[in-house]
């Protein structure tokens, strides 16, 4: 399993742009952009971080059809790819509701056709082509003025339910996974996506040599992104009813995430916590589940370089695990 970085829209730009500098050092092997409204925007940050880095494939993780008409991602996905010397990956999602509509004031109508169609016309747009496109959604005659150094870079969707991981999974180069898809879920996903794609998921993780320390830090999370998640296929493949998740969903919604209802139980099935050896199983799990890349959330409270030195301790646990099992 490889190992990625996800740099949080809350740290400064220029502390982002190191981030990504000490993931590459580290030998992560990705650094990825969210672009979570209204934090800093991702395809600038990934400029500069292209623009310091020589290496690590950089992710824009990701991109909706509503605020960025397809035209327009193709055209600034194809620049950063040509500012990266095409280490660049696309991201494309749906967003939410709470964004667009209760935030923006934008319909949120059919997403994931609407996401489906983007993810047809932004490719088409990408071979520098002339493209004339008349889709349900989306109606464009036109064509990028200058060639993409790559015609065919990837594209992976960040989806979430069961049509759009099967419909999704079908067309896109890779699945991007919501953070907290634990094992349950990932198997889940693999089951219906096949062995061919790749699949990546954002992955909470705390290391300490104290397991309750670890596990206290990553607490307040869990529970706003339980709530955010609400009752969902990945809140129930990690054990959560119904009931339990209307109570996450309710904390989150009045601004009081329930931080008292995550036992250590739920938290290590949707999170990686503990000692060294505590996340290295955790990560195992997912490996064994079938995730391809944990992408490591970056806590913006934590200095970046503790957390990539702490991923990397913990990855050079699990590869010596591994390396004895397949000797065993």
């Amino acid at each position: 399993m490889r190992l990625a970085f996800s740099i949080s829209g809350h740290r400064d730009s220029a502390g982002a742009v190191r981030a990504a500098v000490a993931a590459e050092e580290a030998g992560f092997d990705d650094v990825w952009l969210t672009e979570d409204y209204f934090e800093r925007g991702a395809f600038a940050l990934a400029g500069a971080v292209a623009a310091r880095t020589g290496s690590v494939r950089i992710g824009l993780g990701v991109v909706n059809p509503w605020t960025r008409h397809p035209a327009l991602t193709a055209m600034e996905f194809a620049t950063l790819d040509e500012l990266s010397g095409g280490r660049a990956v696309l991201g494309l999602g749906a967003s939410n509701q709470h964004w667009m509509t209760d935030r923006m004031g934008i319909p949120f109508d059919r997403p994931l056709a609407r996401t489906l169609e983007s993810v047809d016309l932004i490719r088409q747009l990408l071979t520098g082509s002339p493209v004339d496109f008349q889709g349900e959604f989306f109606r464009v005659d036109t064509k990028l003025s200058f060639r993409p150094v790559r015609t065919g870079p990837p594209i992976v969707l960040g989806v979430k339910g069961p049509r759009a991981i099967t419909r999704g999974g079908a067309m896109a180069d890779g699945l991007l996974l919501s953070i907290l898809a634990g094992p349950g879920y990932v198997r889940w996903v693999r089951d219906r996506a096949g062995p061919s794609s790749e699949l990546s998921a954002y992955v909470g993780i705390a290391v300490d040599d104290d397991p309750a320390a670890a596990r206290a830090r990553l607490r307040p999370m869990v529970a706003q992104f339980l709530g955010v998640h609400g009752d969902h296929l990945i809140t129930r493949q990690a054990g959560v009813s119904p009931d339990l998740a209307a109570q996450f969903r309710a904390g989150w919604l009045s601004g009081s995430p329930r931080t008292d209802l995550v036992t250590d139980e739920l938290l290590n099935e949707v999170a990686v916590a503990g000692t060294t050896d505590d996340v290295a199983h955790g990560l195992s799990r997912l490996a064994d589940a079938g995730l391809d890349v944990a992408v490591i959330r970056d806590d913006p409270a934590v200095d970046p370089v503790e957390t990539l030195r702490m991923a990397q301790l913990v990855a050079e646990r699990l590869s010596s695990e591994r390396g004895r099992d397949s000797k065993a």
